[in-house]
């Protein structure tokens, strides 16, 4: 038996299950990528400094400020970083908009021979890709110029401030099981339920990010899980040793 063809008249339009189709799908999965890797570097960055100083000290308290000190810093860094990058990013993005409005004020044919050009380079046939742009200036020219030319969407330029609190609240979040698993537990098994606890944490948003990205889950997984221990176990012996020496 042969395969038919499917009949592109039967077929009804519509997205995959499978497939996200709404509009500015790319922004709001990097924006979840990004809260998990904030999460993620919590967990890691505040599990290693715990362990590390529960390497050098049995004293609840020290464990407790230092880990309570490494989540605040970790906290501001992240949101003073996020801040300042994507403040560079925004104004790059507004400069390359104001050079292309002035260039539509300034040689609108050429900008329309541009852009009929850089469909055609995507596949269409000239006059198919003369019509589309075209039509597209008609609409909305630096629209059309800003998505094909520069990956950019006028209306949804990047927010420093939002960019900034989410990775606070990320990386937060995440140095909060670490903290509070170390200091709540009972000193015997409190380095053995901390590095239990992190790695399923590790896991689950190796898993997440993982899944938001499209990619192999056990790898993301395997990975996460591998360099978090190995974080915590290098400071630990780190820990351990300026402990002795100290002491």
């Amino acid at each position: 038996m042969t395969a038919q063809t499917p009949d592109p008249d039967t077929i009804e339009p519509g997205p995959h299950e499978d497939e996200p189709h709404e509009g500015n799908v790319s922004g709001r999965l990097n924006w979840l990528r990004a809260g998990v890797l904030g999460a993620n570097d919590g967990i890691v960055s505040t599990a290693s400094l715990v362990v590390g100083v529960a390497g050098a000290t049995s004293d609840t308290t020290a464990i407790m400020v230092a880990g309570v000190a490494g989540l605040f810093a970790g906290a501001m860094s992240m949101g003073a970083g996020e801040y300042v990058s994507v403040s560079t990013q925004r104004d790059s993005e507004k400069a390359l908009l104001a050079k292309e409005r002035r260039e539509l004020a300034e040689e609108p044919e050429e900008e329309l021979a541009e852009l009929t050009m850089l469909y055609m380079d995507k596949g269409l046939s000239e006059d198919l890709a003369r019509q589309v742009a075209v039509e597209l200036t008609e609409h909305d020219a630096l629209a059309a110029h800003a998505e094909v030319e520069l990956g950019l969407d006028p209306d949804e330029l990047t927010n420093p401030w939002h960019a900034a609190f989410a990775s606070m609240v990320a990386f937060t979040v995440g140095a909060l099981l670490p903290l509070l698993t170390i200091t709540l537990s009972p000193e015997a098994v409190r380095l053995w339920v901390t590095v239990g606890s992190v790695a399923v944490a590790l896991a689950l948003t190796g898993w997440t990010s993982a899944r938001l990205g499209y990619g192999p889950t056990g790898r993301a997984v395997v990975r996460n899980v591998a360099g978090g221990v190995l974080a915590m176990a290098i400071t630990h012996v780190v820990g351990s040793l300026v402990g002795t020496q100290v002491g």
